[in-house]
């Protein structure tokens, strides 16, 4: 797999431009920002036992 440097980069970000417009790039950009945003929220709350999976404590009646 090519290692793709600052340049390669430049150049593929200037492509992307010409061909879609800088309006559309920043939508696209802020709706994968805002979906990366969510998919990281639900891992966390994925990772906290909820009342449901936590064992029951020795409650005396």
């Amino acid at each position: 797999m090519p290692n793709f440097g600052g340049g390669e980069l430049l150049i593929i970000l200037v492509i992307v431009v010409l061909l879609f417009g800088i309006g559309r790039v920043s939508k696209i950009g802020g709706e994968l920002g805002q979906a990366v945003s969510n998919f990281r929220k639900g891992m966390q709350e994925g990772a906290k036992p909820t009342a449901e999976q936590q064992p029951e404590q020795n409650q005396q009646p």
